[in-house]
């Protein structure tokens, strides 16, 4: 009988949740789920230095966000806790001890100065720099005197000699090592806190990991792993590694690449919408069969074949998750985009925050008339400018519309068909362009064209009635009156 798939994702409390760990969270989730096993969010705080007030937190809120929960955690619980490393100490020290007592590792004093010194010498000799084991075999005597000079041990794992380690990886297939790559390396650092590779190991053993889906960078940590695996006889788990995520130039994404947004939380501030930063992700190195590209949550855990995961490195591509955002918003209820962009006028200074029902009202009219071209909320706010200016400034492809010697023309007979109306309302203003036409005698965009210009001050935009409506009727025939001084002076 095959084990219970029971995958992890161990985050450490260092700031916000990165693109590239966001998509690891969720392939494990997305792996867990399609195989109705357990998914696991253990806190790896071991890196003291490096752990932020309320990191835990964030790493917790912005998962939430993107629609991933998970089964056990330090959050919630669970029957194979502490899920926070720095809570199992105790365990990790019963099994050091275990290592030490067997000669599988062992104590030693070498200081920071002494191993930069012998990796220098290495590089100068043209070796690869590793740890030269010189104290493997320390007497009990030497032990004491560099412990009486003050000196606090480190513990070592002791790498076995001509031993290859193994592993197919879900990803890539067979990858291997030779132990002679490795020196003896650190299990347990000189303040106690046992390092990345003993800690991770243990708790994947102990909390039954079954799977392990992570980024690349992580393939040269598996055989050290796989060291700790094999001196308890434990069986591994399958491991498989993630490729790169790229920048549109095809250079690594980097969390100082200003030119992409690197965190989760700047897409929820700048509006876009959980379900489609979950579809966008998932997409970052895996490919469902056929070319759809937008699937639900539910869709993408009943197709998710890990067999599927690219060997070539994932683009971020900054214009598709626009185009995929946009997909979404275009579906999605016009209360729901309503909330995700009011907001954002509202700290823009074009709204106030307490508004009255008739101008509350009226921005949700607004909102819902650029809902169909909206990438993201923020987007609201440069979309929607022309709906707050006094006035309008014409740019060179508006004032060559504005040229056209019929212009005069059309905007007086507009002007006039406006006053006329008996209320501002779309299919009035519709039927007063109608009435232009048929006065003027002019149609298509010698009718339009100066009509929408003249009153939004742009040459593209939504419907024209529509935009005319909420601009309305005094900032209209202000514009009009302007645009055709402007033109008979």
């Amino acid at each position: 009988m095959s084990k219970p798939v029971r995958v992890r994702y161990a985050p450490s409390p260092t700031g916000h949740l990165h693109i590239g760990n966001a998509r690891t969270a969720l392939f494990n989730y997305l792996y867990a789920r399609h195989h109705d096993g357990k998914f696991i969010v253990r806190t790896e705080d071991t890196d003291q230095k490096r752990n932020v007030e309320g990191g835990e937190e964030s790493q917790f809120s912005y998962l939430k966000w993107l629609g991933i929960k998970w089964d056990e955690g330090a959050d919630i619980g669970g029957e194979y806790g502490p899920y926070r490393q720095l809570e199992r100490l105790d365990i990790y020290k019963k099994y050091v001890d275990e290592l030490l007592d067997r000669g599988l590792a062992y104590k030693c004093y070498v200081t920071e100065e002494e191993l930069e010194k012998e990796r220098e010498e290495q590089k100068a000799n043209g070796q690869v720099p590793k740890y030269s084991g010189v104290h493997r075999d320390l007497t009990p005597e030497q032990q004491e005197k560099f412990e009486a000079e003050g000196r606090q041990p480190s513990i070592r794992f002791r790498v076995p000699e001509n031993k290859t380690y193994k592993f197919n990886d879900i990803v890539r297939d067979e990858i291997s090592f030779e132990s002679s790559d490795f020196g003896d390396w650190v299990i347990v650092k000189k303040n106690g806190i046992p390092t990345y590779n003993f800690a991770v190991a243990v708790d994947d053993h102990l909390m039954e990991i079954s799977h392990i889906l992570r980024g690349e960078e992580h393939i040269s940590n598996t055989p050290k792993q796989l060291m700790i695996y094999e001196a308890f006889g434990w069986e591994a788990p399958q491991f498989g590694h993630m490729t790169l995520i790229l920048n549109e130039n095809r250079k690594k994404l980097s969390k100082r690449d200003e030119h992409i947004l690197q965190f989760i939380e700047q897409y929820k501030n700048l509006g876009y919408l959980p379900e489609a930063m979950f579809n966008f992700i998932s997409l970052l190195g895996w490919s469902p069969v056929g070319e759809e590209e937008i699937f639900s949550k539910d869709e993408i855990i009943k197709i998710f074949d890990p067999n599927r995961l690219s060997t070539s490195a994932a683009i971020f591509d900054p214009q598709k998750l626009k185009w995929m955002n946009n997909q979404y918003i275009k579906s999605e209820d016009a209360g729901r985009i309503e909330k995700l962009t009011l907001p954002h006028l509202i700290q823009a200074g074009k709204l106030p925050e307490n508004m009255e029902d008739s101008r509350r009202d009226w921005a949700a009219e607004l909102i819902a008339l650029y809902k169909d071209q909206l990438n993201y909320g923020a987007e609201i706010v440069e979309l929607t400018e022309l709906f707050f200016q006094e006035e309008i400034t014409y740019d060179e492809e508006a004032m060559a519309v504005l040229q056209d010697e019929q212009v005069p023309e059309v905007l007086k007979a507009f002007s006039e068909q406006l006053s006329a109306l008996e209320a501002f309302q779309p299919d009035m203003i519709k039927g007063a362009i109608k009435a232009t036409q048929k006065q003027t005698g002019q149609k298509g965009k010698k009718l339009f064209m100066p009509i929408r210009v003249a009153t939004t001050g742009v040459t593209h935009g939504p419907e024209l009635p529509d935009s005319i409506h909420l601009l309305g009727e005094t900032v209209v025939q202000n514009r009009l009156s302007a645009a055709i001084e402007q033109l008979t002076k």
